[in-house]
């Protein structure tokens, strides 16, 4: 296969597993109660860093045929990693570590890695076409510590080298893993084998990339001398050995090596403050590779991996650290006043905003959120608060059946409450909606949220949900009212940040206040900007396109990555929201629209009266959602 026929940059080889952190930093493993959930394994770090990098990457490898296997695939898949060779194991589970933040220094966890999925790779599951259709192979040292595994990597590395793809090592030495420690000390990075060295020199002439740390080289050349291990390694290797230095940087070696490290070049890393350093390799790898595989030059590709390795260390979590394409070349541009990452608000934002799981092109969103007005309606008609969670569910398959008719595909959402609404909430989880909750306490000026404390609010909703939050704010508030406001929106857009919830702003002028100039908006929008607060949605009224295009540029001159405003549309009639829509035809930064009572307020009354049955109502609310997209559609139509 031609160069000009390869559809990967990179293949993947090696550990792919699941990953529990425990999230109490300074605690024993022992006593850590709560654990996040991430994408891990060494090799699978690499095929996620490297396509957020931008490299086309692919991952081959196995998990179980379970919920970790799928969240694994849909991760990389996320990341734009092709995964049609990340086979899915009938018979084994996938492989599991847990693992801890003590300190700076240590750092506990165990591997849960008996029989599991992705040391059952064998060569048969090499195809010889796939690994073709690549530029490079990546490979991790695990995969050398046992027989299938060890023959399953030699088959590839054969297969590449008669194609003509560049082969990378990263030695990736764990002694647990090559059965040199008890099982629990997975803590250990060195241990000497005479067996484990002889069993890596018998394979590294295979490579023309080898990357590792100093004790890593110090396995592999059978010497903790570093430059008498590499030189031994250099005997029977003639690859590009890249050496990592720790905070120093890293030093690569493409020739003889050296007799003393003052002739050995120094590629500088940036000083940054450690809180974990799990993941840091792989992060320096997908880095490396970035600038290898895209032949920009040693001195290049060692920044890159360098700052890689920077941004992770500052961070919780392996995969889920790595710094994207757009964060990384964001970050040398700033690298030396940049000494702590994790607190560099831009950084951060980047970070954020760049690894969203999903894309909305445009968004047709019904809001069924209402509590007040709700038990307003039920109340009105003789009933008692018990009907609403029923009705929501009503409302929701209504939503469902005007998606379907409508050919929505991916671009419909609900705004929907706890309160009432859990069920609804919980029936479309995991759909692929976008899906919005509330938090303010309804009518509330000065804002107050619902249900107290918004960190504690989030620890238990899914991380899909969208953070909803409305402000009945005017310029002319008192500086009281303003800042007692602002404040409470700080605290929830810092709170959306840490557990990585997206928000929804929802800004209103308060109906008390007599001067309802348009105007306010983009001014509004803009002191929000200047307090740091960035959400990734706005919702604003109906505006005149003069209105539209201040908007448009106040959000493009402070958040480029922002999703969004989506029109709302209170109790308006149609012919109103249609006008509004005809307004923002051409504003670029208005994507769709979330509203409620215009769709369900004269039904949901008529079912609380009796008027209605259940099949009737779902039918008139799917007939008014589906009004209301036609509507869009008239001034955005859909796309192929």
């Amino acid at each position: 296969m031609g160069a000009a026929q390869k559809t990967l940059d990179v293949i993947c080889i090696g550990r792919i597993a699941l990953d529990l952190y425990g999230q109490q930093i300074g605690a024993r493993l022992e006593d850590m109660t709560t654990f996040s959930k991430y994408l891990g394994g060494s090799s699978g770090n690499v095929a996620y860093g490297t396509a957020v990098q931008g490299l086309k990457s692919g991952m081959l490898a196995r998990v179980g045929d379970e919920h970790m296997g799928r969240f694994l695939r849909e991760e990389l898949q996320r990341a734009g990693v092709d995964t049609q060779y990340l086979i899915t194991d009938k018979t084994r589970l996938t492989a599991l570590v847990i693992l801890g933040v003590k300190s700076q220094e240590t750092f506990p966890l165990i591997f849960y890695r008996d029989n599991c999925a992705d040391m059952a790779l064998t060569p048969d599951d090499v195809s010889e076409d796939y690994i073709a259709s690549a530029r490079a192979v990546a490979i991790t040292g695990t995969h050398l510590s046992h027989p299938d595994t060890r023959a399953a990597v030699l088959k590839a590395l054969e297969l590449a080298q008669r194609h003509g793809l560049r082969r990378a090592l990263d030695i990736d030495y764990r002694p647990v893993l090559w059965g040199l420690t008890a099982l629990g000390d997975g803590e250990t990075r060195f241990v000497s084998s005479e067996r484990v060295t002889r069993e890596l020199q018998d394979v590294l002439h295979h490579f023309d990339l080898i990357v590792g740390t100093e004790e890593e080289f110090h396995i592999a050349g059978g010497s903790t001398d570093t430059l008498e291990a590499l030189g031994n390694v250099r005997k029977v290797s003639q690859a590009t050995l890249v050496c990592k230095r720790g905070a120093q940087g890293c030093s690569v070696f493409e020739g003889a090596i050296p007799a003393a490290w003052n002739d050995v070049t120094l590629f500088s890393g940036v000083r940054v403050d450690v809180l974990n350093v799990l993941g840091a390799g792989d992060a320096f790898m997908s880095g490396l590779l970035r600038g290898y595989l895209n032949d920009e030059g040693w001195a290049q590709a060692c920044r890159y991996a360098n700052a890689c390795g920077a941004l992770v260390v500052s961070r919780h979590g392996c995969a889920p650290a790595m710094p994207t394409r757009a964060e990384l070349d964001d970050y040398l541009l700033r690298e030396n006043s940049v000494l702590r990452p994790d607190k560099d608000a831009r950084l951060n934002h980047l970070h954020r905003v760049t690894t969203r799981r999903q894309q909305w092109s445009e968004l047709c969103v019904f809001a069924f959120d209402h509590r007040k007005q709700l038990v307003d309606l039920a109340h009105a008609a003789g009933k008692d608060d018990s009907d609403i969670p029923r009705l929501k569910l009503l409302l929701l398959q209504g939503a469902r059946q005007a998606a379907v008719a409508a050919g929505l595909k991916d671009n419909s959402g609900i705004l929907a409450d706890t309160t009432f609404g859990q069920a609804a909430l919980n029936e479309i989880t995991g759909q692929g909606w976008w899906i919005g909750r509330p938090i303010e306490l309804p009518g509330s000026r000065p804002l107050r949220l619902e249900h107290g404390d918004i960190g504690s609010q989030l620890i238990g909703w899914p991380q899909e949900h969208v953070v909803k939050c409305l402000v009945f704010y005017h310029p002319k508030d008192s500086e009281e009212m303003r800042l007692e406001q602002e404040a409470l929106i700080t605290e929830v857009y810092h709170a959306c940040c840490q557990s990585g919830h997206e928000l929804l702003l929802e800004v209103i002028l308060p109906e008390s206040h007599p001067d309802q100039d348009q105007a306010y908006y983009g001014q509004i929008l803009q002191r929000f900007y200047q307090l740091g607060i960035q959400p990734d949605w706005w919702k604003l009224p109906p505006l005149s396109p003069r209105y539209w295009r201040d908007i448009g540029e106040v959000i493009d001159r402070h958040d480029r990555y922002c999703r969004g405003v989506v029109i709302l549309g209170l109790d308006a009639s149609e012919e109103h929201l249609k006008a509004g829509f005809a307004a923002a035809a051409d504003a670029p930064c208005v994507k769709g629209f979330a509203v409620g009572r215009t769709i369900f307020a004269e039904p949901s009354a008529q079912w609380f009266r009796g008027e209605l049955d259940d099949g009737q109502l779902i039918e008139a609310v799917k007939l008014n959602f589906m009004k209301l997209i036609g509507y869009w559609r008239i001034y955005r139509p859909a796309r192929p």
